[in-house]
């Protein structure tokens, strides 16, 4: 490793940026203890990666000089690396990568293969992607043995469970991709696989639709099933039924998302390897089998230009152009060191990396960048910077991959890709961009995920002990500073809701600009990745948010609107509909759905009240005035529970009434209190007061405290609700938000596939 300078200067870090770096990037020592501190992360990572420099005679860079313009890139929070770059770089891991596709074979051999390289790729902190489309059918005959194949989902749940078991860097699951092509005979199963919540919970899962698929949709017509290998004809069947079940799956429970494997493959630069038949967990990356692809991001929001808000065209002169090229040159150069620093997993992997030299520079803090521009997120303004700012960034991006081919040679699959045909680079990576997720990213760069609005403009962190913070967007912060308005009480009201679109005290144009994710509607978000994606190499990470109301149409719609404006795929998210689960009707349901709702059974076992019971009446303060929670036992635990609050009549009585009852019915139905309480925690509501170093949101909070506090005095129950997916981080009980495809918390960093 390079010296460190003795003048490096130490990193400013946010309270937000030192917990998730202490708690999932500083290195640690078998006791768990932190050996380093964030200075020297970052300098263990900028001198690594420089250091690769030293392996090209003819480089315009020096190694020391190269590693101190390094560490002062990801210090001033302008760019970052994927997350396996900043946790392994200079260490004995050594796996850098994030992104991996592996292929899966139609043999038992080949088959758990693939299972053995997954677990070894999560170990080292990577996500996979699969195809299972090679895999024959169930029921079909396995000529080896005489037996029955159990077909691609049977697998896919082998390869689920394994996930479970195998922590990514020793701190989180993996996060797989699984995908299968449209035309495989088990295509309804597939569809149908994620009906039950809980089922393949460590994978996302897309359908790969093809050209001729979506031509017969268009033209109301049937196409074919095939069968692997064979290429034989299995059953035929209406395109605009199977695209209907997609509709109504997504529209339940946000899968299977889609893909269009075509559309990939037109823009796969080096097709003489083969066709691409997945892409990463989050749907950004396609990749060749066995191949991997590093990714990092450039944080638009440190790049305006103050002093330009309003203007025709604000970005003319609001955005630091000079500067954004100076980074994303010296971006690109980080990365493709990267792929030279890295160790892979398997020798076959690191052939095909080093063959294409794929990297993959997005960016982050674009909603930031439209605040600080006052530009609406949903407006054509908003499309045209889009294309302007991500148009920019490929343009420079390319010419440095083209200015390091003329330092150290094109990528070696060069001569045999689609730009020597077309007299184009030569380049020293095969792609260049790809708008990936940046969930823990945008946490430590302080800056808004991805190219995803923001999904509150303000909420609540859990600190220690309990302790809430109310945290509030820096620019909207600043915007209501400069119109005169910023107050405690517009804070509390802006934190029930995160947004302030109901407000009408506010200016129209605050408003107007501060868009979040459920305000603004789902083709503007379509459109928006759209924008994006004319001027990616690879594709885009973004959900398209619905509100709960959103209806089946909606989301044909979105997906029809995504094939003809050119997207590689797509995942769309309804605000709550995974909030129960969906019983499947088994073998005996009809191969496609009539359009009815899925059957389901109700199982109800309400325990008999005693005719005397004993319990306990706690005043507990609110801010909708004093309730009065009555708790009765039944042996000690809790069998029923009365609300009172203000007089009888009262609109917010009936309401207090009703919680008390429902929790009631459940405490009697043999539902156990922590379940009751994980349900109704974190509820928030108009006026949230404290609670000793807590806040309670609501009369279903205040519920929950007096619960947890008498009857869960040792443990830590997270709530479930109040949040897009309805559940809470497992690590430190913070809302978790659904968008890029991932489960993200944005308190600790904690993510997961879903």
């Amino acid at each position: 490793m390079i010296p460190m300078p003795e003048n490096l200067p130490h990193p400013q870090l946010t309270k937000n940026t030192e917990i998730v770096l202490r708690k999932r990037y500083l290195r640690k020592d078998v006791d768990g203890e932190i050996q380093e501190t964030p200075r020297e992360l970052f300098w263990r990572v900028a001198s690594a990666i420089a250091g690769q420099e030293s392996n090209h005679k003819r480089s315009s860079r020096k190694v020391e000089e190269l590693a101190c313009d390094f560490y002062e890139l990801m210090t001033s929070w302008k760019f970052l690396p994927n997350s396996p770059t900043l946790m392994n770089a200079g260490t004995e891991l050594g796996q850098l990568s994030a992104c991996f596709v592996l292929p899966v074979g139609d043999s038992i051999e080949e088959i758990f293969d693939a299972v053995k390289h997954a677990a070894m790729i999560h170990k080292s902190g990577g996500g996979t992607g699969f195809s299972f489309s090679r895999l024959r059918p169930s029921k079909s005959r396995v000529g080896s043995t005489g037996g029955v194949a159990s077909g691609p989902v049977s697998f896919l749940r082998i390869f689920n469970t394994a996930t479970e078991q195998i922590k990514q860097g020793g701190t989180r699951r993996g996060a797989n991709m699984g995908i299968l092509r449209v035309d495989h005979p088990d295509i309804l199963e597939f569809i149908r696989a994620k009906e039950k919540e809980g089922e393949f919970n460590n994978f996302n899962l897309s359908v790969g639709l093809t050209e001729a698929f979506m031509q017969a949709v268009e033209q109301d017509e049937g196409y074919d099933l095939f069968m692997p290998g064979t290429g034989e004809v299995k059953e035929r069947l209406r395109a605009r039924d199977v695209f209907d079940l997609l509709v109504k799956k997504a529209w339940q429970s946000g899968d299977p998302g889609i893909v269009f494997l075509d559309r990939i493959n037109r823009d796969n630069p080096t097709p003489e390897q083969g066709e691409i038949e997945s892409t990463n967990p989050c749907g950004e990356q396609p990749l060749l089998p066995y191949e991997a692809c590093n990714l990092g991001s450039v944080n638009l929001a440190l790049f305006h230009v103050p002093g330009h808000n309003g203007e025709a065209d604000p970005a003319q002169n609001g955005i630091d152009w000079p500067e954004l090229r100076r980074v994303v040159h010296l971006s690109v150069r980080f990365l493709d060191n990267v792929i030279d620093a890295s160790r892979f997993p398997l020798e076959r992997i690191e052939q095909t990396v080093r063959n294409n030299r794929k990297i993959g520079l997005g960016v982050m803090g674009f909603a930031d960048l439209l605040y600080e521009l006052g530009v609406a997120y949903d407006s054509e303004q908003g499309i045209r910077l889009a294309e302007r700012v991500m148009g920019f960034v490929q343009e420079e991006g390319h010419k440095a991959s083209a200015m390091l081919a003329r330092e150290r040679g094109a990528f070696p699959a060069y001569p045999q890709s689609v730009y020597a045909g077309r007299k184009k680079g030569p380049y020293r990576n095969a792609t260049v961009t790809t708008i990936a997720p940046t969930g823990t990213l945008s946490i430590i760069a302080g800056c808004s995920s991805g190219v995803e609005p923001l999904f509150a403009l303000c909420f609540t962190r859990n600190i220690l002990d309990g302790e809430r913070l109310v945290e509030v967007n820096q620019y909207f912060e600043a915007a209501l500073a400069e119109a005169g308005i910023a107050g405690h009480e517009i804070m509390e009201s802006v934190l029930a809701t995160g947004s302030i679109q109901d407000m009408d005290f506010l200016p129209a144009e605050l408003r107007r600009i501060f868009v979040t994710a459920m305000d603004i509607a789902p083709l503007w978000h379509l459109r928006m990745q759209a924008a994006f994606q004319r001027h990616t190499d690879n594709a885009v990470s973004k959900t398209v948010n619905l509100p709960n109301t959103a209806t089946e149409q909606d989301i044909y719609d979105i997906y029809w609107t995504a094939y003809k404006e050119g997207c590689k795929g797509v995942t769309v998210y309804r605000d709550g509909c995974r909030s129960m689960q969906v019983l499947a009707t088994g073998e005996g349901q009809k191969k496609m759905d009539d359009g009815a709702a899925p059957a389901s059974r109700y199982v109800s076992s309400v325990r008999k009240r005693p005719d005397i019971v004993q319990g306990f009446t706690q005043k507990v303060q609110t801010g909708l005035g004093a309730m009065y929670l009555t708790v009765n036992e039944v042996d000690g635990e809790p069998f029923e529970v009365f609300a009172t609050i203000g007089k009888s009549g009262r609109s917010i009585t009936a309401k207090a009434e009703a919680i008390g009852r429902l929790v009631s019915l459940a405490l009697r139905s043999g539902v156990h209190v922590r379940d009751v309480v994980a349900q109704i925690k974190g509820i928030g509501g108009e006026h949230p007061v404290f609670r000793g170093k807590g806040l309670l949101l609501s009369i279903p909070d205040a519920i929950a405290w007096v619960l947890e506090k008498r009857y869960l005095k040792n443990e830590h129950v997270p709530g479930e609700v109040n949040n897009l997916e309805g559940q809470r981080c497992p690590e430190c009980g913070e809302a978790l938000v659904f968008q890029e495809g991932c489960l993200i918390c944005p308190a600790c960093g904690f993510s997961r596939c879903c």
